[in-house]
């Protein structure tokens, strides 16, 4: 009897990914993190969607690595790459992307990210903006009247570019 081994990281994400994965290794090591075994294929699996993709996706896929994976698993390894930055939640459609801008920061405090959604209703891909204009808008306004914002996501629902070519 034949038993196949799971896969691997090397059969299953792009040498993109590969690469961008250790960087997120040095990133969680230099910052007292660990980017685990699981947290390291969630969020391989995040980057190599074509989609925003939902938990209970990636704990399906995750159970080809893991075949005792469960939701927990997948929670605290979603909580954990989302506390470092290097996922976003689409709230609209209760699932995630992953963010690279973390990565590429070189500012000691931070970059101060602030990322805008658009999600086309037609296809469901998400791209992100991270247009300053927009995040100065809602700080000055949320100042305005007396708010001190810790985080703001912006989710704009539309039609891409291709969708209405179509």
């Amino acid at each position: 009897m034949l038993t196949t081994a799971p896969p691997t990281e090397r059969d299953q994400f792009s040498p993109g990914t590969r690469q961008l994965l250790d960087r997120a290794s040095a990133y969680c090591a230099a910052h007292a993190g660990r980017l685990t075994e699981t947290r390291r294929l969630v969020l391989g699996l995040i980057t190599e969607a074509s989609k925003p993709v939902g938990a209970y996706d990636i704990l399906d896929h995750l159970r080809s690595f893991q075949k005792n994976a469960a939701p927990p698993t997948v929670y605290r390894a979603l909580d954990f790459l989302l506390a470092q930055g290097l996922i976003h939640r689409i709230e609209r459609l209760t699932a995630f992307v992953g963010c690279a801008h973390r990565l590429d920061c070189t500012h000691e405090g931070g970059c101060g990210h602030r990322a805008q959604f658009l999600i086309c209703s037609v296809c469901g891909t998400v791209s992100e903006l991270e247009e300053p204009g927009i995040a100065r808008a809602i700080h000055d306004a949320a100042k305005a009247i007396g708010f001190r914002p810790s985080h703001a996501t912006v989710e704009i629902e539309g039609v891409c570019a291709q969708c209405q070519t179509r």
